[in-house]
Parts: structure tokens; sequence; C-alpha cells
């Protein structure tokens, strides 16, 4: 295979380190389950009743159990999330989002643990195979499976942010894993769904995270991965549009707002060097979120490129101070600020 071939399709797997978007943490979704009133009727739906224009089909106390447990999540502790997940798998195991809330909290897990400082960027770029990607790719396909079949009985846009999101979670780790073939599939994949539910919905956030990704990214290729795409029938994007689309996804987006703003503050860093827009952006997260490491080391990895020494030194010594419930994460978060510090001048006594 090319190298431009790979290039893209590492970008394409950049996209789906965000489509899949979601820490979908939600605690106790009890869904009402109607029986068919007769042989060969359809099955009931299991959506809560719809909600407004642009938003997604769960009730507010829902809602407040996702917030929460997206709170755990991005303050540092994704194991907090697994409980929650097999509570849903059993009080709701014909709805995706227990499933979606499993793999999130093992990718935010895997994502700390594969931060590497590679082309002068500190990010997740590559990852062995391993065990434990069972679990996690078991979560995601049980996900994509309910919603999609849901979808063929009583299509909703809800539901088709919600096999988005498996596709994208599958992405994630076939793109770090390095399996291209796989990741462009499954982006094509999320795309979809991410486009359906907007036609059904328009405005709604959660999906235009996903669209505003992949715009984005699309249209961020060089000039050589560009023409290899046409080739390949995946679809263009446009950068304006997606940074756009983002924009108003942090605003509105239920369940992705912080991450569309991270993963805009990434990618403008990766592809744009614009690092004070970055900064900007990040800023916010980590003030609202002070003990995750993935906001504190990319937030002084902007400011050390903006020539912030100081700043960068404050970000970097908070993530060394930091102590992630998760092991590894810690051990890898405390190998990356120190040998960030050490890039500063700073030597660890």
């Amino acid at each position: 295979m090319s190298r431009g071939v790979k290039y893209f399709r590492r970008l394409l797997a950049a996209f789906l380190l965000a489509a899949s978007l979601l820490p979908l943490c939600a605690a106790r979704l009890r869904i009402a389950q109607t029986a068919p009133s007769g042989a060969g009727a359809p099955a009931a739906s299991h959506d809560p009743p719809a909600g407004a224009p642009g938003r997604l089909d769960l009730p507010p106390a829902v809602l407040a159990e996702v917030h929460q447990g997206l709170d755990g999540v991005f303050h540092g502790d994704p194991d907090a999330a697994l409980p929650i997940a097999r509570s849903l798998e059993s009080s709701a195991p014909d709805h995706p989002i227990g499933y979606l809330l499993e793999a999130e909290a093992r990718w935010w897990k895997i994502y700390c643990e594969s931060c590497d400082i590679r082309y002068n960027l500190l990010d997740a770029w590559s990852r062995a195979k391993l065990p434990e990607d069972d679990a996690y790719f078991a979560a995601a396909y049980r996900a994509i499976q309910l919603a999609e079949a849901q979808i063929a009985q009583h299509e909703t846009a809800s539901r088709h942010v919600f096999a988005g999101m498996g596709y994208g979670l599958k992405a994630r780790l076939y793109g770090l894993r390095g399996e291209n073939r796989a990741v462009a599939r499954s982006g094509v994949k999320a795309r979809e769904h991410f486009l359906r539910a907007l036609q059904m919905s328009p405005g709604l956030g959660d999906a235009l995270t996903g669209v505003g990704l992949y715009n984005y990214l699309a249209a961020a290729l060089s000039p050589l991965a560009k023409m290899l795409r046409f080739f390949m029938g995946i679809p263009g994007g446009n950068k304006l549009e997606g940074i756009r689309q983002l924009e108003e996804a942090m605003h509105t987006a239920e369940l992705t707002a912080e991450e569309a703003r991270f993963y805009l503050a990434r990618n403008l860093r990766n592809f744009d060097q614009k690092y004070e827009r970055g900064a900007e952006l990040l800023e916010p997260l980590v003030k609202q979120y002070p003990e995750n490491p993935s906001f504190q080391l990319l937030l002084g990895d902007i400011y050390a490129k903006l020539g912030r020494k100081p700043q960068a030194t404050l970000r970097f010594q908070a993530a060394l101070n930091l102590h992630p419930p998760d092991a590894a994460c810690a051990a890898r978060t405390r190998e990356l600020a120190t040998s960030a510090l050490a890039s500063l001048g700073h030597n660890r006594p």
C-alpha cells in the first residue's frame, strides 16, 4: 500500500478518534416496553418520548444521569462508568446506550495509556492489539446491532446518532491499531448515520459533532491524499463548514459538547497550527475538569508551541501532580509530563 493511501486512512482514523465522540455515561436508564398487539405487529419503539427539534429523544431525568456520568469520565475516572454501563446493559438490554457507555469508558483508558510524543505532537498515535480489545469491540458491535435493528423497525434521529457513535467507536481503535481498511469502512458508515440524523432533526448537536469532525479532517488532507480519497470513493469535506459545525456543537450538543471543543482544539493544533485558538478552546475544559490528564497535557503542549513557557510549565506540572485511578494512565501521564518539563528545561529532582 502506498504511503499516501496510508496517510489518508490515518487521517480518517483521526476523524473517528472523535467521531464516536461519546463518553455516553448514563445511570439506571429505564425504558418502557410495549408488547405487540398481535401477531405480525411491529415491535414497540424503545425510544423515550420525542423531545424538541434538534434534541435527542431522551427524557430530562436520563439526561441528568448521562451528564453525571460524563462528569466522571471527564474528571479523569473512566472506570467509574463501567458499573453504570453494566447496570444499563442489564436493565435495558435492548437499548444501545449501555454498550456505548462501556466502549466509551474503555476508550478513554486506552487513549490515556497510548499517548506519546511523535512529530513534536503529544497524542495517541498507535497501539498493538491486546486481549482486552475484544470486550471493547463486542460492546461497540452490540450497540450498532441494536441501533440498526431499531432503525429498521422505527427510524429516529437519535437511533442514527447511536449507530454512528458505535461505528465511530470501532474506528477509533481500528485506527490506533493501524487497521486502515476497517477504519475507512466504519468511518463512512458513521458519517452516513450522522447525516441522516441531521436530515431528520436539523441542528441536532451530537450529530453536528460527528459531521463537523469529518468535514474538517477530510478537507485538511494533502492534495495527494485528496486525490486518493476521490479514487477510493470516500466523501470529501469542507474545513470552514466543519469548524462552524463543531463550534455550534460546543454550545448545543447534549452529550458531546466537551468533545467537540477538545477535538477542534486538537485538530487546529495538528493541521493548521492555530495554537492561539486551540488554547482558547481548551482553557475552559481544563478549568472545569482539572483532573483530566489529557486536557492538561494538550493545553501544556499548545502553550509550549506558543512560546508561553510559564503557562506550559504550570500545565505539565499539574498533569504530573495528578493521580488518575487507572494505573497505566497514571504511569503514562507521569512519563509524558516529566519529558515535557525536561524539554522546557525543568529537570525533576
